[in-house]
């Protein structure tokens, strides 16, 4: 599948306030899946001396899911489209990596 595609399928499923003039809420559901996204990785950190099983990873998935859920729909909120996100990202890191500044903290690297 590529991004257009599940862009477009991902809005389908979108049900909160204000669809359409609403980025606070896709914001925050972001924030919040990227987050159990951590505390999985955490946990695997505590519980099983950092190794990452089957089972660990499958429920590392199922987040890494619902946060690429979430940057689609902020991106339909803010009109871009996924795939014009990716290949800009993509971009930039290529420019960076040209500059030798993939390292470092910074926007303008």
């Amino acid at each position: 599948m590529d991004f257009k595609t599940y862009q477009k399928q991902a809005r389908l499923t979108a049900q909160y306030p204000n669809l359409g003039s609403n980025n606070i809420y896709p914001t925050l559901g972001l924030v919040g899946e990227a987050g159990e996204v951590a505390e999985k990785v955490k946990k695997v950190i505590r519980d099983k001396k950092g190794i990452f099983d089957e089972e660990s990873k499958k429920g590392i998935k199922k987040e890494l899911g619902d946060v690429l859920w979430y940057i689609s729909n902020l991106c339909n909120e803010f009109n871009f489209e996924l795939e014009e996100v990716a290949l800009q990202n993509l971009e930039k890191l290529k420019l960076r990596a040209a500059k030798g500044k993939i390292s470092g903290s910074g926007d303008d690297r």
